[in-house]
């Protein structure tokens, strides 16, 4: 069996052969997002292993399938290791967060490589990503309970208008809230979708902040 050492000098080369330019450390420092001490390790030893996250990132920075980087049996390459490096931003990983989190300010400033739960992103991100599991059925039909939601926190309240969906934060509330925006002559609202639910807006006063937009969803039909 290889050591992760061969199998990263491997990677390197196709890396190298497919990208058209040299292979730098600080590159995958930066994709992956730890130190270069840490790619150090991972090119030339001691680390034997390469987990989680790093592991899932470092192979789609080298266009390789996952599996194999991590030692398992598999081919280096497989026919889906190389269409998400295009995606913006640069990982085609984004982090999967809680309620309660998204309701905190810099909701994503203490996350790292070693968050716990990621997602695909989704084609329609940009920048400042993150992704929420759609929780009640305040906003049945169109959103349905489990379903997992994208969302970006790089928007301008100015260019917000009625039928966005955004998540709103409010310190007077544990969780934050996922709404439809209106727009109305007599000032913004916060909609649900759900014909039955009891209450249907909240008026979208000070101690609410929209701090991200949705850009896209992803439902498990299995």
């Amino acid at each position: 069996m290889s050591t992760l050492q061969e199998r990263m000098a491997l990677a390197k080369q196709h890396y190298e052969k497919t990208q058209g330019k040299k292979f730098k450390n600080v590159e995958l420092a930066e994709y992956c997002k730890v130190s270069k001490v840490s790619i150090g390790q991972w090119l030339n030893g001691p680390t034997k292993e390469l987990e989680g996250s790093n592991l899932t990132r470092a192979a789609d920075f080298f266009g390789v399938n996952h599996k194999w980087l991590a030692g398992e049996r598999s081919q280096m390459l497989t026919g889906h290791t190389t269409s998400l490096r295009n995606i913006e931003p640069i990982s085609s990983l984004i982090p999967l967060i809680s309620w309660q989190q998204a309701n905190q300010p810099e909701s994503l400033n203490n996350i790292d490589a070693n968050h716990k739960d990621w997602l695909a992103a989704h084609p329609n991100m940009v920048k400042d990503c993150y992704a929420l599991k759609v929780l009640g059925e305040s906003m049945l039909p169109e959103f349905r309970p489990n379903d997992h939601i994208y969302v970006t926190t790089n928007i301008k309240l100015e260019q917000l208008k009625t039928g966005d969906f955004v998540i709103v934060q409010n310190q007077e509330y544990e969780e934050a809230l996922f709404k439809r925006l209106v727009l109305e002559t007599e000032g913004m609202f916060l909609q649900v979708l759900n014909e039955t639910w009891p209450q249907q807006t909240i008026p979208l006063t000070g101690s609410f902040k929209i701090v991200a937009k949705v850009v896209g969803f992803w439902r498990n039909f299995s």
